[in-house]
């Protein structure tokens, strides 16, 4: 007996972003986002993806409460680049009811066909740095900011939607130990005398602002061929690093520079799960406590970015990146870090964690459909 409501409202844009609180409030492994940070997204004032996207979002309620939650969106430049007319569905959320499911993945798709899209396929963001894929695997993990926790029993319900696998990326915990740190340093040594090529190491945030266009360069032009992704506007970019910005160690991002110009970069990021966990979902009044302590006080390191500009690809500066960030984490005692997703197609990439003991312990998916006429 429940009904599905488009998100219009203040009352409902709490409601949508409050349901995963709810759902996940015995869960030991699922990681808050900001609630703040989460309603923002939601209005095209706040949001400035909505620029070249449309975006509708809905819950499942019943008698005021809430059930479960869908988006969907048509990011138009993603379709202009690729050619086809694809929409996504978006933080889908919802109790252990197929009737529930069902009602949210027919409401979006609905829209989304009435838009003129071919296919459906996510959960996917507005862009390529909101959380991306639905976890499969890796339940017993807790995932770092940059990822995404889901309960177990989604993947049935996407697999009787009729939704098929598009795309898996696969994420990895990754131990130092002397053979991995050797190598890099003998390596990155090597790269920079080849090259000449300029380490820029920080003490402070205030070094790091002038660099944040210069990253976002590299950003657009080394992913812009992968799937999902879209280039990062001015104004996204401002948004953006607002929000990363504040949670930063600057001692964990290192740049590499040629003659003056960056080339490649690595953003380090002292785990904040933990943290984020005791927050609850908000920063004040006590939360930011919390995620500067653990900024302070690092245990693992979750491997936020990495970019080199194409034109460096094949030089190895990826090399002294990685010789870079150890080194910091050995000054701090850390042994381990957290991988982001990445294809599992790309067997270069996942080819370089043989120096380290690592686990592959997570696996999330992007789903696709094919819409009816």
């Amino acid at each position: 007996m429940f009904e599905i409501k488009e998100v219009i409202s203040k009352e409902q844009r709490m409601q949508f972003v409050g349901f995963p609180f709810d759902l996940y409030r015995n869960d030991h492994y699922w990681v808050p986002p900001i609630k703040k940070d989460e309603i923002k997204q939601l209005q095209p004032s706040t949001n400035p993806s909505f620029e070249n996207c449309e975006a509708k979002f809905w819950i499942a309620v019943d008698n005021g409460r809430c059930l479960g939650r869908i988006g969907a969106i048509i990011n138009h430049e993603y379709n202009k680049k690729t050619g086809e007319k694809k929409g996504r569905i978006s933080k889908i959320e919802f109790v252990d009811d197929l009737l529930v499911s069902s009602g949210l993945f027919k409401t979006a798709e609905s829209w989304l066909n009435e838009k003129g899209m071919a296919f459906v396929h996510g959960p996917l963001g507005f862009n390529n740095l909101d959380t991306q894929g639905l976890l499969i695997e890796g339940f017993e993990h807790l995932p770092s900011i940059a990822s995404v926790y889901h309960k177990s029993y989604y993947l049935k319900h996407f697999e009787q939607a009729d939704y098929t696998k598009e795309n898996d990326w696969v994420e990895f915990r990754l131990t130092l130990g002397d053979k991995a740190l050797e190598k890099a340093s003998r390596g990155a040594e090597l790269i920079k005398k080849r090259y000449g090529f300029e380490v820029v190491n920080f003490d402070s945030k205030e070094e790091l602002k002038k660099y944040i266009q210069p990253v976002f360069k590299i950003l657009n032009e080394a992913f812009c061929d992968l799937p999902y992704v879209t280039k990062f506007n001015d104004r996204q970019i401002k948004t953006i690093g607002d929000k990363y910005f504040r949670v930063l160690n600057p001692k964990f991002v290192k740049i590499i520079k040629k003659e003056g110009r960056v080339i490649a970069f690595i953003i380090g990021l002292p785990t904040l799960s933990a943290a984020m966990q005791k927050a609850g979902g908000k920063i004040y009044p006590f939360g930011f406590l919390h995620i500067i302590k653990a900024l302070k006080n690092p245990s693992v390191i979750d491997l936020l970015l990495t970019g080199v500009d194409p034109d460096y690809h094949t030089t190895g500066a990826a090399v002294i990146l990685f010789a870079e960030l150890q080194k910091e984490m050995q000054k701090h005692g850390i042994t381990q870090m957290e991988t982001t997703g990445m294809f599992e197609t790309n067997l270069t990439a996942i080819s370089n964690w043989k120096n380290y003991d690592h686990i592959q312990h997570k696996r999330r998916r992007c789903f696709v459909k094919e819409l009816s006429a």
